[in-house]
């Protein structure tokens, strides 16, 4: 399997890869001044087009670009220190973190990162290419669009729908919806400023 992307997040995908038996080729990267990451080679394109690849940037925007590019088969990655719901659906390039719970009938899109000791509550629903961050708490029949980022530590209230590409702030409590292209902070959680539209 490649790795796409040779940095702190690839090392941390690269042990679920190695904890789940999966041998791993080289971490691929634009970077041409590495050479070496996490004791694995760093090349700058991908060699074999019918080797495994899986995404490792915690940045939602790259991520989503070098997605549409890709044609290797994607692969999904789940660490098996997490406890995953046998009616819970995750999407191909997602990564699931040690630690990790997702709760009956949700639903993880493709190429999602759901980070360190964050808990994912029932008929929960998560678009492509979000980023829950390390221990979050969502509560159940939550709705987060695409390309949104949760920050460390955030929780949020059941039923609330959060738009797409928002960024919720560390430790932020959120109480009702959050529309699309929003940063919000606090407790509670209050929009601060919109993001640009992609």
């Amino acid at each position: 399997m490649y790795l796409f992307g040779a940095s702190g997040h690839g090392k941390v995908v690269a042990d679920i890869a190695i904890e789940t038996g999966i041998n791993i080729t080289a971490f691929i990267d634009d970077n041409i001044n590495k050479a070496e990451c996490y004791g694995f080679p760093v090349i700058h394109d991908v060699i074999d087009k019918e080797k495994p690849l899986i995404i490792t940037i915690g940045n939602n925007n790259i991520r989503k670009a070098i997605a549409e590019k890709i044609v290797n088969k994607i692969e999904t990655l789940v660490h098996p220190g997490s406890i995953i719901s046998r009616t819970s659906k995750i999407g191909k390039g997602t990564v699931v973190m040690g630690g990790v719970t997702v709760n009956a009938d949700s639903y993880i899109g493709e190429h999602c990162i759901i980070n360190t000791n964050s808990s994912i509550d029932h008929d929960c629903h998560l678009e492509d290419f979000v980023h829950i961050s390390p221990n979050v708490a969502l509560a159940g029949n939550i709705h987060v669009g695409e390309g949104s980022h949760i920050g460390i530590g955030a929780s949020v209230i059941q039923n609330v729908h959060i738009g797409k590409w928002c960024v919720i702030g560390a430790g932020a409590v959120i109480l009702k919806d959050v529309p699309d292209y929003s940063v919000v902070v606090g407790n509670p959680g209050r929009i601060i400023k919109k993001i640009n539209k992609l």
